[in-house]
């Protein structure tokens, strides 16, 4: 039965509890694993000195972490690029996208908004993929699969919104509506994306084998310390979803 997003924390609870990776993803990487993030109570609005002190300093950690190494160096950024051949994908061309803003440290990275540039902060500072979307546009649970290519993926092209598919067998996010993310953690869809008016986040921050648990943890915890620094009073609900126990 397609239900709409959850309405309070209990609700938010058994809403989390709906998530799910499916055993075909599981198949192929056994050693993954994700952890969910509710925060209600954010405060969103533009980048400002507040979240540009998080990139800042997420940006100086990064450069120690890389020490002169191209970012796929990296044992968890190369375990990722194994990940995306493993179902077709590319990574030369669609970098996961922890990879993607490792990059992009040294000239800068782009201040989004202060509830982006907080995960993103982050995401560089730990070399892990993270996700963050408005949690009241989904419409059913999260879950992660691999797509028949026929879901819909809502995007824009020269600044056009226009609908694509996914490829079969790629690994998608989604919900009951369509594909909420492309290609694991590549490219996230309009319909969910963090905006001015977010007060409610979910937030998906993807691990493997070299990073293990007590690295997403780690993560995760400083995401949950970013967002309430930028976000007095906002609070948080996790869950932890492996490829062994997804449901």
């Amino acid at each position: 039965m397609t239900h709409v997003v959850p309405e309070t924390g209990q609700d938010v609870e058994r809403w989390l509890a709906e998530a799910y990776i499916d055993p075909a993803v599981s198949e192929l990487r056994p050693d993954y694993a994700a952890l969910l993030i509710v925060v209600e109570g954010l405060r969103p609005g533009p980048s400002d000195a507040e979240s540009d002190a998080l990139l800042a300093a997420a940006e100086e950690k990064a450069r120690t972490l890389l020490d002169g190494r191209a970012p796929h160096e990296l044992e968890h950024l190369s375990q990722w690029r194994d990940a995306f051949r493993a179902f077709g994908a590319k990574p030369q061309r669609t970098r996961p996208s922890a990879e993607a803003l490792l990059r992009r440290v040294e000239a800068g990275l782009p201040r989004i908004d202060r509830i982006t540039d907080a995960y993103n902060a982050v995401s560089v500072a730990h070399a892990l993929p993270i996700g963050g979307e408005d949690l009241d546009t989904y419409v059913g649970p999260a879950r992660l699969v691999r797509a028949s290519g026929d879901e819909p993926f809502d995007t824009q092209q020269n600044g056009e919104p226009v609908v694509e598919n996914p490829d079969p067998g790629e690994v998608v996010w989604r919900d009951d509506k369509g594909v909420t993310c492309r290609r694991w953690n590549w490219r996230q869809c309009v319909r969910t994306r963090i905006t001015h008016a977010t007060t409610r986040g979910l937030f998906i921050l993807d691990g493997l084998g070299a990073l293990g648990v007590d690295g997403l943890q780690a993560a995760a915890d400083e995401l949950i310390a970013n967002l309430t620094r930028l976000s007095p009073g906002a609070t948080a609900v996790t869950r932890l979803l492996t490829a062994a126990r997804s449901s």
